[in-house]
């Protein structure tokens, strides 16, 4: 009997295509009005399924046909003036026929088969969202909508998408390892606001890559990249002598919180929330009127500075391609990311920790994984027993095996003691008896190391907040306490 939706819908695939027979330009009111009627037309499927369902096949196929109708309308009215993207009216007869085609055999409304648990299954699903625990609506929707229903593949994704498969597909798969490692803090903050864990992930690959502590030119810091003010007006200014902007689990608790402020003030459009994480909040409300304009639309889109420009497509690229990896020849390794906790035994700093761990169980070693877990910490400082950290459980073995005692572990710190002697040239550039001045290029620790002094002395002595250590060409550093060897 379903058998009887089939041909008032493939009627729809004969949309009018003909010649121009004007291009007068189209008012912003105008436009927002066609594409929201483009919506109501799709969204007329909805009601032909229940009047089918009830048992009305007449009824149902009367919906489909002023769905028909309205669209070949639309496509009219849009060719006729300039501004108005017809591509919009063919997406949406495409989007019918594939609901369509969803709903004949049976398949579920979302971007991939569920069953009745809202668990991923057949051979279509995402391998990636196999692999989570958590079920795919959790990961994929988006206030109740499939997120790859709110993704507009255009041509600035699709470029986008390129630009994660070509050269920055090893960025794309840094992300997701790091993520991996660190989702049993981050993703908790997203579930319990409803927000997809495909955004986060789009989010952190093009904002820091899954770096705890990556610090931006302009002073943005964390894995999601916050100011300092906006991170201050979401509670990230409560750390004391920490910045919050550094923890995972609390940078996304305040990035779910903003985000969601957006979508109230902007119409729940996710493009213009975007925008506004990236290119400010005021200036996002104003150019599309609180949402009432698109973001592609050519007046938002067009006065944005490049970076916002380029900023929204690469997010909604990689939460594209999170969901849907099996269709672009990617593919996301699976980790063992399960944490455990330990409590050091000896001083050890987790530069000494990662060395004499070495690659066991992960052969890129496990560094970053040490420092995003223990963001609270300095790499290169000595932490005394007793202080408690975590690490992934795939490195633990060789934690117990080689960090208790034995030759790795004096090695890891014999290298850690080491101080290269300061050049002549380097000696020189130290001034007044006891200064330096930073130089392009120069890092706090860097500096420690060639002066004899600890970068925790260092920054102490020069009021340098840890752990970003933010230092600039030209600034005088006192050396005291260095030994200047």
């Amino acid at each position: 009997m379903r058998a009887t939706l089939l041909l008032p819908l493939m009627l729809l695939a004969g949309c009018a295509a003909g010649p121009t027979k004007s291009v007068a330009p189209i008012s912003d009111a105008a436009l927002n009005t066609l594409y929201a009627r483009i919506d109501a037309a799709t969204a007329r499927f909805d009601t032909a399924v229940a009047r089918y369902e009830q048992g009305d096949a007449a009824a149902a196929a009367t919906e489909f046909g002023a769905a028909r109708a309205e669209l070949r309308q639309i496509a009219d009215e849009c060719l006729e003036q300039s501004g108005c993207d017809v591509r919009r009216v063919l997406a949406a007869q495409d989007a019918l026929l594939l609901r369509q085609g969803r709903y004949l055999v049976g398949a579920t409304e979302d971007a991939d088969p569920v069953n009745g648990n809202g668990d991923l299954v057949g051979e279509g699903g995402s391998p990636v969202l196999l692999v989570l625990p958590q079920s795919a609506r959790t990961v994929a929707m988006l206030n109740g909508t499939d997120l790859a229903k709110v993704i507009e593949l255009n041509e600035p994704v699709k470029a986008a998408m390129e630009e994660w498969l070509t050269w920055m597909r090893p960025q794309l798969l840094d992300t997701w390892e790091n993520y991996q490692y660190m989702r049993h803090r981050m993703f908790p903050e997203y579930e319990k606001t409803g927000l997809p864990e495909a955004l986060l992930f789009g989010i952190m690959a093009k904002e820091s890559g899954g770096r705890v502590h990556a610090v931006s030119r302009a002073g943005a810091a964390g894995p999601l990249q916050f100011m300092p003010a906006t991170g201050a007006r979401f509670g990230l200014n409560r750390g004391g002598s920490f910045d919050l902007r550094f923890d995972p689990a609390e940078s996304t608790r305040a990035n779910a919180a903003y985000l969601n402020e957006r979508f109230a003030e902007l119409n729940g459009n996710l493009a213009l929330a975007l925008a506004a994480y990236n290119g400010g909040e005021g200036r996002i409300a104003r150019l599309s009127n609180k949402g009432a304009k698109d973001f592609w639309s050519p007046q938002v889109f067009n006065a944005l500075p490049a970076e916002t420009r380029e900023y929204v497509p690469m997010v909604l690229a990689a939460a594209w391609l999170f969901l849907h990896p099996e269709r672009y020849n990617l593919s996301f390794a699976q980790y063992d990311a399960s944490p455990v906790s330990i409590t050091l035994k000896q001083e050890m700093s987790i530069n000494e920790l990662s060395v004499c761990i070495g690659q066991h169980g992960n052969p890129r070693g496990w560094f970053r994984h040490l420092r995003n877990l223990n963001a609270r910490w300095e790499a290169g400082r000595r932490l005394p027993v007793g202080t408690e950290l975590e690490l992934p459980a795939a490195a633990l073995e060789a934690y117990l095996r080689q960090c208790q005692d034995g030759p790795m572990l004096a090695m890891s710190r014999e290298l850690h003691d080491a101080r290269p002697p300061v050049a002549p040239s380097v000696a020189s550039r130290a001034t007044g008896g006891g200064s330096y001045t930073i130089r392009k290029g120069d890092s706090l620790h860097g500096i420690a190391h060639r002066h004899g002094c600890t970068v925790q002395g260092l920054a102490n002595t020069n009021g340098i907040r840890a752990p970003k250590y933010l230092i600039k060409p030209g600034q005088r550093l006192s050396l005291s306490g260095c030994s200047r060897r």
